[in-house]
């Protein structure tokens, strides 16, 4: 709604100056005008509202935004975007930027649509929404032009984000069960070494583990997992993360650096 509102009064001040200018230029009484605040013996009116137009002209778009619509109409749903663009706007609100992100998303039975997304960020957040980079989201097929970000703590937008790189093979498919739906152990890296395999943007790391289960023997096991390279010094040896395995297959190990709550 603001942002018609700022679109019919830039209209009405660009059609008085269109009519002040042609007056000027081509009227035969140029001491009378029709137009309201155009006195004879005075720029005041047109200088003023020349003055307003420009500034609606350059603001107008960017005060807009605070109405701009930021969830998505119709029944929504949980997904996995990717971020193809990321695009300040201008604005700042406390000294925080505000950014336009457009997201790709696959509906899966859908094509792919990109919607946007206006929000604040941190610029010790900016890492984390570079292009490229997946984001959980919530969008609408029947609205696409508009998705907003998905909580992490939900257990649907974790799971939606796990079968992402399920789907995308980013976790080995002899980790998959123990990663679903085995149990979550604190473990520390005791070596690490990169396979030269890529993927999504993600680099492949084999690690040997020291699993450590409260109240248990602890005992070493193998695995694979694909980080992105800003997450690698974080599976550096001695670092600490966590492991999920199945009481049958303890050997069969899939590391998170996070624990994973309810798990």
């Amino acid at each position: 709604m603001l942002r018609i509102v700022f679109l019919v009064v830039w209209l009405l001040l660009s059609a008085w100056l269109v009519i002040w200018v042609g007056e000027g230029l081509f009227g035969v009484d140029q001491r009378h005008s029709i137009l309201p605040f155009a006195g004879e013996d005075t720029l005041g009116g047109p200088i003023i509202i020349g003055v307003a137009w420009g500034l609606l002209l350059t603001f107008g778009g960017m005060l807009s935004g605070l109405a701009r619509r930021r969830t998505p109409r119709g029944e929504a749903q949980i997904g996995v975007g990717t971020i193809v663009e990321v695009t300040r706007t201008g604005m700042t609100v406390n000294d925080v930027p505000q950014y336009d992100l457009f997201i790709r998303v696959n509906p899966g039975a859908a094509d792919d649509f990109i919607g946007q997304l206006r929000t604040l960020v941190q610029p010790t957040d900016l890492a984390t929404l570079q292009v490229g980079l997946p984001v959980p989201v919530r969008y609408s097929v029947t609205d696409q032009d508009t998705v907003e970000l998905a909580d992490l703590s939900d257990p649907a937008v974790r799971d939606a984000m796990l079968q992402w790189r399920i789907d995308r093979g980013l976790i080995d498919p002899r980790q998959v069960r123990a990663r679903t739906s085995g149990t979550q152990v604190p473990a520390s890296v005791l070596e690490v070494r990169p396979t030269g395999r890529r993927r999504e943007g993600q680099s492949e790391l084999a690690l040997r583990v020291l699993m450590a289960p409260e109240g248990a023997a602890t005992w070493e096991a193998d695995t694979t997992v694909f980080v992105y390279p800003q997450a690698i010094p974080h599976l550096q040896v001695g670092a600490p993360v966590w492991a999920f395995y199945r009481r049958e297959d303890p050997q069969t190990v899939a590391v998170t650096i996070e624990k994973e709550t309810a798990r």
